[in-house]
């Protein structure tokens, strides 16, 4: 496996990378869709309560014969 075909860790990794540019692809994407689904609804922060943490999580696809299909990224 080459070194631009092994799955990022961080976000910082992902867009570090030789393979940035796939990986920012995904990430827009992601958050497009989360966007479109109307996933969130920002509302004022109470006093006294941390938000809620997320990160984003990468993979990649693969086809039949091993070959990269597809990058996707995941803010979980």
């Amino acid at each position: 496996m080459a070194a631009t075909e092994e799955v990022p860790k961080t976000y910082a990794e992902a867009t570090t990378r030789q393979d940035q540019d796939e990986w920012k692809k995904a990430i827009a994407s992601e958050l497009e869709s989360l966007i479109a689904n109307k996933t969130w609804k920002l509302v004022p922060k109470p006093a006294h309560q941390r938000p809620i943490g997320c990160r984003w999580v990468f993979a990649l696809k693969r086809g039949e014969k091993g070959q990269v299909v597809r990058y996707k990224a995941r803010l979980v």
